[in-house]
């Protein structure tokens, strides 16, 4: 038995013992059965109490650690531990798996939980940020995903009462989810003074809402929303580690051992204490509780599990019990009864009955136990302890017979001699120790020499021999019982053994692989008359080898289920069973022995259990694989890598950026472009099944990176050119109109196109690595799979259509060839490939797979081909042997020989199939591959008469075959396509040089022929009129790389790669002359022109030959170049030589001599030359890209007309430049088809054609020349312009918006930079106050304000407790667009200010707000469709920026929207059905992206363009069409399943007014307007309107407006357009204009009177029903009435600019506003409107007079004037000092002016002197710039807050500083504003290290004090508030620094500024 074959004996799991309760909580429940179900180790279990059954899920590979159960109770979700842990979601029933949720955690997935209806599952990881998942799991998709936490998350799961909402906890925190979208927004548990911060363990639910928390001290947490409410304290006496909500209440368990029933007001019931209870023990803890009716079940820290009966409570019955934690080694089974033993270091051990699965008798001993053994009866156990002990118990009672310690270190193994007299005992300490039994136990022996520890150790059967393995892998026999070594070889092979549980020895050879090290496997038994051994090893794997197995690397059927290591295996007596013990997991398992033939009736048929349970190598039952066969290993080596991908392109582009001096201008691109026209190749080397008929009967195919459409009738072609690499896959919809390509690449993608329209339905990537080597359709057309050529060759499926991947999985090690839906079961699914065939079935986002097993009936050779048959059981695969296999179900039927050698193709049809094979056959065979029907050789007599073409050998290999149309449709391995006739006949379709790159190139002087040489050693010539073929071919001894036609065309020179070339003639194709004279390959080869004189001959060796054509002899040589030569040129005269080397020179030689010349650049131009085919020198500097080391122009040709030319590069494109093309980068149009590398390029000789060869792609393409003239013609993607520096005009408001940087805004940071300590951080000194004080008491701090009386009645002023938004003066103009709008039939508008979404009725004016914005809104949409009236989309700048989709009428947020986009995101629009979301970000790429913003999934998205965009909107009637707009940019783009595909607008010539030029360079563009068919409209930097047709541009409206057009407004009801621009105010023009659906006709609307100078700059409209709205760059809205022109305003606010100044009136409900606009602005409350304005300059503060006559303004410039309230006429003005004027106050009498300014001054002015404005005195010795002063209230001192965070008091007028504490405490102030002090340290927040309380008011009766600081809240706190982080309440809706705060005279409103969103805010106070 020396074969390696795997045995036919085979295992099934029967048993589990044990349960995981260490490190796991919750992982226990009853299902809908009332079955048990919970995990063991990898195992998940279902276990029966009724009939005493237990079934098995295997879908894990490591340990499970997380379990839930779903809501229907059937279907459970296990999660895993591992480096890429994953869910499985399983049905308890039948323990399918149902599907796999992968790829969306690491290290392990700490808990799961499904929400209520059951559709959505949460996960959370072990992870150090404990991510958060939320999957649609039956899709395998993550719907949300959030960082849960810094520290360990315990328990998450769904509130099954609150819709959306999750709760998590962990350590020392609990969390509140709400899931939006795709967000998870989650709010933070506050405990407050309920409860102590602690650790929670896990969660439970109250119907009314309220979430149970168990905790580690014992408490109860009980939480309302995310407040703690009440605790339950000392529930339990220590850790809560469970709840379950039952029926009608909840049961925790604890560490106390105890599980307590609650009501379901969490009112104690009963107690269930384990501990004292009939089986329980001290110690014991509860991990799992689950309560269902009147069963409570509880599962414990050691692996039991018991139910206990509610009315019973006392008797628990143990349901499961196994080791607790601690490794388990020990194992031993009874000589005689099904009866074994284990024991573990949890220090019991234990005996079980195998029969009925229960544990006999336990005991519990002082040491950790490593081994046992029985003895020869059964009578007594011998235990190995880890102190180096053992002792002996009797196996009746588990009674000590005898405890013996003579070693030091662990026993590892010990076995009693079979004649039961002997013991032997192995320690660490390398002996072996024998015992005699009889005496006592007395030590009779010892083994010695062994180097290491002793692992294994076996007795012969007569007890004399003693074989041991060592940990250095020794393995040494030893004589018994004395323990001398034996090492005479016969004798020690003469020894029968009585166990072989040895890793060691000849016999288990086979256990090891063929390289490995010896201590992985860490137990063997064999089982002799069944000739099998079981093996345990580190990798959780259970497998079965024959015994003996001599040869390494035997092959076994392993089994899953341990999850770390298999630690000790052994058979029972009967051998019938396997017993086996994990380590880590201290799992036992049971395994039934099935030998050879026997059945498994009984057991239950785990079909997930043996993952390729014959392993990977262990396929075949006969031993190793047929021969091989040359091409399929050929294939196999295939390395599809590329140094450089096209990918790549976009890096190499910002090169040239970088490169280009400023103020240089790239050349101009050619006015003429190409247009592919016939492409010669097929792919069919490497490629299989690539070759279709479509439905109208055309033929679809590829090669390089081009699919190809052939219509046979006309001989014509087109073509599919989006891919951007090989293609190497393709495959055909069923119905025959759609195609799917997979390509080569670093992200390799999938394009799925129309074969009629060529338009692309869908792109896929994101999967796959190197390239996509495979692709199916399944049979309904929906779904796409596809296989990748990375190293595990991935398997993945899509839904095509969304660009969704819907599962993945690793395929196989090897090479898959083809992947194969079944027809008849969409979720099945077959691969075959290297020595492989295996069966998947998708099981939600993974897939469960089973390997062809062949068996006796062949060898599993290489797979190449598969089929389906008439069901879905049976299918037929191609081997590389020429057999087809049959197959049913996974196991093959039957071979049958098809074809000498492999069989490559084959097709299934209605009534059989039809095989192709590389020994150039084609089979036709009936339905059941019983007998071939018909065969056809493919051989050149066959070829029918008038064939497109000829066979260049016989019987080339069939690489794809096809039926269709009567005819059969055959691709060849030499890249041939022929249709052959069921009668026999043959035509030649298409075809193409065989494998090997192509570089030889050159068309006929006066024919229309061109010929091609290729490494494929054949010349071939092609003709492109009347038809593109080959019309002769020659095969030649060489691989040849280049070719020259002489002059006349009768000869044909061709150029070896071994230094020869010959001259051929090439009518008859003979040889006319050859030569040798080079080793190196010859790289250009060309005739003199006139007569043909001459022949220069180039080679690798750097020289160039001259040969007289004539005299056949070499006549000179060209020397001097110091590296190979690439190209030669001749003038037209014969007399000079041009070449080109590889070191970039451009040399010149004299012919025929070859004498070196030397021309300067001006002369070369003059030179007259015959053909121009070099890539160096002045005229073709420009063809140069960036970095040219990384990519090579390969070469070049000059049209005949001098004025184009083409070029060939590394990165598969075609070039067509202006000639000369002088000067750096010059521009061109490019043209893709080629893959890799194209070779070649010559124009043929009337220069109406090119032609192009591919290197590797093995392609010759043949290109039409169009001139502009053609109307239509196809202008190619065009060079992109977008890289000039220099721009069509400038205007300054859109070069402030392009250079805005929003990453600045996102951060709080101190809008004032100050120095020194903060209040927070500084050091306190307690005051001792005295106990009672007989002095006065002290003065308020501050004077509290009554109101004035107003008839005789006193107005009570309450306390402010509490404010509430009432309005906002303000709108985002002036770096937004677009973001205004009407809602709700028109009777609101909606736009946006600071962080705040602003609704404001009409009619009424007031406004209602959505404040849920963490940061600047920067842009808003609204919705247009019906079904979605009012929802609003606003997006915000942060870090990630996000998206909130809402309701303008309940402000309910309906979705957030966050990912791929960073720093903001800029633009928003919703499509013609409301369902998508189009987003444009801040990044560098400016990404654009398509949401479905329902469910928040991300549909597409993708770089936009390297500038900003403005705008991107979908077209009105288009959920897929949209257009984006930006700096010099305007594309067209739509969504192709989840890639983006934009096509640049081209600018060609169009019909200009006169006088005015076409335009020549894209615009920069700011705003878009869509018209009908097509039709887009965007507006420009210089004012015109570009009008587009499709991607084109068609006319332009010129001076739309005489500046930049900002914004415009398609109205979908009548089609009307508005646009708004940035106008001078004049008489006929207005800034906002109304336009025909054409914008032939316009109407303005001016806004002003045109006297003033100023241009208005309009940047968003918005027109219904009659009416526009109009929004400014200066924050104003206006409403114009289209009619009468008429235009109201809307909203009034400050322009750009930081907004410091606010004061309120001291009697009336008025308050003034100044800033860095230039106004002041005075506002009236009741009527929210502005009162008056006054441009005063840059103004930082402004105060109102004691009696509100006078306004007092201090300006930037540390000027300050002071006005009149009335009509704010100027009073006085002054400047004494240079910095701002950051605080201004009257004093309390009016006497004086206080002036605070930069430059830490406080200067005094006196009033009461008119207007002079003398100053009075000033404040010295302040330490820092002023920010806040205060009066007192009588006027007599002014105390100072400065920017170092100290405050001073100084007296007044004089200045001096007071620094007495006694004086100091009893001032009363007349105001309190300063945010210093130590009765406001409490405002100061804990985080307040990047950022400032800005400012601070105290409410006029003195107990509210708000603040206003950079993180944007406005605040409430009591005043006073000494204490640190005082209680207050915060407001939201200022985005980033609120700057200044003040209460109204009567404190019914405060106001807020805020500084960089210039707004207003106005609270009522509560």
């Amino acid at each position: 038995m020396a074969d390696k074959t795997a045995p036919e004996s085979q295992l099934r799991l029967e048993w589990v013992y044990g349960y995981r309760g260490h490190q796991c909580r919750n992982n226990l429940f009853y299902n809908a059965n009332k079955d048990l179900v919970y995990f063991v180790a990898g195992v998940g279990i279902v276990y029966n109490v009724r009939d005493h059954k237990q079934g098995f899920f295997l879908g894990h590979d490591d340990d499970i650690v997380s379990l839930t159960l779903h809501p229907d109770r059937l279907l459970v979700a296990t999660g895993q531990i591992g480096k890429a842990p994953y869910i499985c979601v399983w049905d308890s029933n039948t323990t399918d798996t149902v599907s796999i949720l992968k790829d969306g955690h690491q290290n392990g997935v700490g808990g799961v939980g499904f929400d209520k209806e059951g559709n959505r599952l949460v996960s959370v990881g072990m992870d150090q940020h404990a991510t958060i998942n939320v999957w649609d799991w039956k899709k395998g998709k993550i719907i949300a995903t959030a960082r849960g936490h810094s520290d360990k998350v315990f328990d998450i799961q769904f509130h099954p009462f609150k819709p959306n909402t999750i709760a998590s906890c962990g350590v020392k925190h609990i969390k509140f989810w709400s899931l939006c979208g795709n967000t998870l927004s989650p709010k933070k548990g506050v405990f407050g003074k309920t409860g102590e911060i602690q650790t929670m363990l896990c969660l439970a639910f109250g119907s009314d809402g309220a979430t149970y928390s168990g905790t580690l001290s014992g408490d109860v947490y009980i939480w309302r929303e995310n407040n703690l409410e009440r605790v339950v304290s000392a529930a339990h006496g220590g850790p809560v580690y469970t709840m379950d909500m039952g029926d009608t209440g909840f049961v925790t368990g604890g560490k106390d051992g105890a599980a307590k029933l609650w009501d379901l007001d969490f009112k104690n019931i009963t107690t269930f204490n384990l501990v004292n209870a009939p089986g329980g023990y001290k110690g014991l803890c509860v991990r799992s509780v689950c309560w269902r009716g009147d069963q409570v079940l509880i599962g414990t820290q050691d692996s039991e599990i018991f139910e206990v009966q509610v009315k019973s409570r006392d008797k628990p019955l143990c349901l499961v019990q196994g080791h607790a934690e601690g490794e388990l080694w020990a194992l031993a089974t009874h000589p005689k009864k099904p009866i074994f033993a284990t024991a573990s270091d949890d220090q019991t051990v234990r005996l079980w009955n195998m029969s009925n699965y229960e544990v006999l008798s336990r005991t519990s001993v002082e040491q950790k136990v490593r081994s046992c053994a029985f003895d020869n009866e059964g009578q007594h156990i011998a235990l190995g302890m880890m102190d180096g002990s053992f002792m002996v118990l009797r196996t009746r009672d588990l009674s000590e017979l005898i405890h013996i310690k003579d070693r030091k270190e662990v026993i590892h193994e010990m076995k009693f001699s079979p004649c039961g007299k002997f013991l032997a005992v192995a320690s660490n300490d390398n002996f072996v120790d024998i015992y005699a039994t009889d005496q006592r136990y007395k030590r009779v022996g010892t083994c010695s020499g062994s180097s290491s520890f002793i692992t294994h150790l076996d007795w012969s059967q007569d007890s004399r021999f003693l074989q041991t393995n060592s940990g250095a892998g020794e393995r040494l026999f030893f004589r018994m019982p004395v323990g001398k070594q034996a090492t005479n070889t016969e004798e020690i092979q003469s020894i029968h053994w009585a166990s072989f549980t040895g890793v060691l020895g000849a016999e288990v050879n086979g256990i090891w692989e063929k390289y490995t090290d010896t201590n992985d496997v860490n137990a063997t038994d064999a089982a002799f008359e069944h000739q099998v051994t079981v093996t345990g090893d580190d990798f959780g794997l259970v497998k079965l080898f024959r015994f003996p197995c001599l040869k390494k690397g035997a092959k076994f059927r392993k089994y899953v289920g341990h999850s770390a290591h298999v630690t000790n295996v052994r058979f029972s007596a009967d051998k019938r069973r396997v017993i086996s013990t994990g380590g880590a997991d201290h799992a036992v398992f049971q395994w039934r022995l099935l030998p050879q033939g026997a059945g498994d009736d009984d057991l239950p048929d785990i079909h997930n259990a043996y993952v390729d349970s014959n392993s990977e190598d262990s396929d075949s039952d006969l031993s190793d694989v047929g021969e091989v066969d040359s091409d399929v290993e050929r294939e196999k080596q295939v390395k599809y890598g590329r140094h450089v991908y096209r990918e790549d392109a976009a890096q190499i582009k910002k090169f040239r950026h970088q490169e280009m001096k400023a103020g240089k201008k790239r050349n101009m691109g050619p006015e003429d472009g190409l247009k592919l026209e016939y492409i010669h190749g097929y792919r069919g080397y490497d490629c299989r099944n690539n070759l279709f008929y479509t439905q109208t009967g055309e033929i679809v195919y590829h090669v390089a990176a081009a699919a190809i459409i052939y219509n046979k009738e006309k001989n014509q072609q087109r073509f599919y050119t989006q891919h951007t690499d090989d293609i190497l896959c393709l495959c055909i919809h069923p119905l025959k109109d759609l195609i799917a390509t997979g390509q080569v690449g670093r992200d390799p993608s999938i394009h799925v196109w129309d074969v009629e329209t060529l338009k692309t339905g869908a792109i896929l990537k994101g999967q796959h690595q190197r390239g996509v080597c495979t692709v199916d359709f399944s049979a309904d057309g929906k779904r796409l799979a596809s296989v990748g050529l990375d190293d595990n060759h991935s398997i993945v499926i899509w839904d095509w259509k969304k660009g969704e991947k819907l599962a993945t999985t690793r395929g196989h090690k090897d090479k898959i060839f083809v992947i194969k839906w079944n027809p008849f079961d969409a979720t099945k699914l077959v691969t075959v490939g290297v020595k492989h065939i295996k069966f998947w079935n998708q099981t939600g986002g993974g897939f469960t797979s089973n390997r062809g097993t062949v068996g006796k009936i062949a060898k599993l050779g290489d797979m190449l081909c598969v089929s389906y048959g008439k069901t879905a059981d049976v299918c037929f695969s191609g081997g590389s042997d020429g057999n087809v296999f049959i197959w049913n179900g996974v196991s093959l039927q039957k071979v049958v020989k098809a074809h000498e050698g492999p069989v490559f193709a084959m097709h299934s049809l209605d009534k059989g199939f039809v095989t192709g094979g590389k020994d150039g056959m084609i089979g036709l065979w009936d339905d059941q591959f019983e007998r071939c029907l018909k065969t056809y050789g493919i051989k050149k007599e066959a070829v029918a008469e008038g064939s497109k073409g000829m066979l260049t050998v016989d019987s080339p290999a069939v690489r794809a075959i096809v039926l269709g149309h009567g005819k059969i449709l055959v691709g060849t391995m030499n890249g041939e396509i022929l249709e052959v006739d069921k009668a026999g006949p043959m035509t030649v379709i298409a075809q193409g040089h065989k494998e090997g790159e192509i570089w030889g190139l050159a068309t006929h002087p006066t024919k229309a022929v061109y010929a091609t040489v290729s490494d494929d050693r054949s010349v071939r010539l092609w003709s492109y009129e009347g038809g593109h073929q080959l019309i002769s071919f020659k095969v030649l001894k060489q691989a040849a790389r280049c070719a020259g036609f002489s002059p006349d065309g009768k000869a044909l020179a061709v150029g070896l790669k071994d230094g020869s070339f010959v001259v051929l003639n090439t009518e008859t194709m003979e040889e006319m002359a050859s030569f040798h004279h080079r080793k190196e390959e010859i790289s250009d080869i060309k005739f003199s022109p006139d007569l043909g004189k001459y022949l220069a001959v180039a080679s690798h060796d750097n020289f160039v030959d001259i040969y007289n054509v004539m005299g056949t002899k070499r006549v000179g040589t060209c020397k001097g170049a110091s590296s190979y030569i690439t190209h030669i040129d001749w003038d037209s005269k014969g007399k000079v030589i041009m070449v080109n080397s590889g070191a970039k020179e451009q040399l010149f030689f004299e012919a025929p001599r070859g004498h070196r010349i030397t021309l300067r650049s001006t002369e070369i131009e003059k030179f007259d030359w015959a053909s121009w085919t070099g890539v160096l020198g002045a005229t073709c500097e420009g063809i140069w890209p960036a970095k040219s080391d990384v990519t090579d122009v390969n070469a070049a040709s000059l049209s005949g007309d001098r004025g184009f030319l083409a070029t060939a590069d590394d990165f598969g494109f075609v070039k067509l430049f202006r000639y000369p093309a002088k000067g750096k980068f010059a521009k061109f149009k490019k043209y893709p088809g080629h893959s890799a590398h194209v070779t070649n390029v010559r124009w043929t000789q009337d220069g109406r054609k090119l032609v192009s060869t591919g290197g590797a792609d093995t392609a010759v393409m043949v290109w039409a020349r169009q001139s502009v003239l053609d109307k239509g013609g196809v202008q190619g993607e065009s060079d992109d312009s977008d890289t000039d520096s220099e721009e069509e005009g400038y205007d300054s408001d859109v070069e402030r918006e392009k250079k805005m940087d929003y990453s600045t805004k996102i951060y709080a940071s101190s809008v004032q930079e100050k120095e020194g300590v903060r209040p927070n951080l500084q050091e306190q000194e307690e005051e001792e106050k005295p106990a009672v004080s007989r002095s006065a008491p002290e003065p308020p701090k501050v004077k509290k304000v009554e109101p004035a009386t107003a008839g005789g009645k006193k107005r009570k002023m309450t306390p402010v407790t509490n404010l509430e938004l009432e309005y906002i003066h303000g709108y985002r103009g002036f770096d937004a667009r677009s973001n205004l709008y009407y809602v709700n039939n028109d009777s609101d508008i909606i736009f946006h200010a600071a962080g705040a979404g602003i609704v404001q009725n009409l009619s009424s004016g007031t406004q209602s707000f959505y404040l849920k914005h963490t940061d600047d809104i920067i842009a808003l949409t609204v919705n247009q469709h019906p079904k979605f009236k009012s929802t609003v989309a606003t997006a915000q700048i942060g870090n990630p920026p996000t998206v909130h989709v809402w309701d303008a009428i309940t402000k309910e947020t309906l979705s957030i929207l966050q990912g791929d986009h960073k720093g903001g995101i800029c633009s928003v629009d919703f499509s013609c059905t409301g369902k998508m979301l189009l987003t444009v970000g801040l990044e560098e790429d400016h990404d654009l992206t398509v949401w479905r913003w329902q469910d928040g999934t991300k549909v597409a998205t993708g770089p936009g363009h390297n500038q900003r965009i403005f705008r991107a909107e979908f077209r009105p009637d288009s959920d897929t069409q949209f257009v984006s707009v930006g700096v010099k940019h305007v594309k067209f783009w739509s969504v192709a399943g989840s890639q983006l595909m934009g096509k640049r607008g081209i600018l060609g010539k169009v019909d200009m007014p006169a006088g005015a030029a076409s335009p020549q360079k894209m615009q920069t563009m700011l705003s878009l307007a869509f018209g009908a068919n097509n039709m887009t409209f965007t507006g420009a930097l210089s004012g015109d309107v570009y009008v587009w047709q499709d991607s084109n541009l068609s006319r332009v409206v010129t001076r739309a407006h005489n500046g930049p057009v900002f914004t415009m407004f398609t109205t979908l009801r009548d089609g009307l357009i508005v646009t708004g621009g940035k106008e001078l105010p004049s008489k006929d023009s207005g800034p906002v204009k109304l336009w025909d659906q054409d914008m032939k006709r316009c109407k303005a609307f001016p806004l002003k009177e045109p006297a003033a100078g100023k241009a208005e700059v309009i940047k968003a409209v918005c027109r219904s029903k009659g009416k526009i709205l109009i929004g400014t760059r200066d924050n104003d809205i206006y409403e114009v009435n289209e009619k009468s022109g008429s235009v109201s305003t809307l909203m009034a606010s400050h322009a750009e600019g930081l907004l410091w100044a606010l004061d309120c009136h001291p009697s009336a409900a008025r308050y003034i506003t100044a800033g860095f606009d230039n106004t002041l602005r005075l506002w009236d409350l009741h009527n929210r409107s502005m009162l008056a304005k006054l441009e005063v300059g840059s103004a930082k503060s402004a105060a109102f007079s004691p009696d509100g006559e006078l306004i007092a303004v201090g300006l930037k410039t540390g000027e300050f004037v002071v006005l009149t309230t009335a009509g704010l006429k100027l009073w006085g003005r002054k400047r004494d000092r240079s910095s701002p004027i950051n605080d201004i106050k009257f004093s309390p009498n009016s006497k004086l002016l206080a002036v605070g300014s930069e430059d830490c001054c406080v200067d005094l002015y006196d009033l009461s002197q008119g207007t002079s404005l003398n100053r009075a005195g000033y404040c010295k010795g302040i330490p820092s710039f002023v920010i806040q002063m205060d009066f007192s209230a009588d006027g007599q001192y002014i105390r100072v807050s400065t920017g170092a965070y100290i405050n001073q008091v100084f007296a007044v007028p004089a200045g001096t500083i007071v620094e007495d504490e006694a004086i100091i405490s009893k001032i009363t102030w007349n105001t309190w504003t300063s945010i210093l002090g130590k009765e406001v340290l409490g405002i100061w927040p804990k985080d307040a290290s990047k950022a400032d309380v800005n400012c601070a008011h105290l409410s006029h009766l003195g107990n509210s004090l708000a603040t206003g600081d950079d993180f944007g809240y406005v605040k409430l706190f009591d005043f006073p508030c000494p204490g640190k982080h005082a209680p207050h309440k915060k407001f939201v809706g200022h985005s980033a620094h609120v700057t200044n705060v003040r209460f109204t005279f009567d404190d019914k409103h405060l106001i807020s500024t805020g500084g960089d969103d210039c707004s207003v805010f106005v609270w009522k106070c509560l």
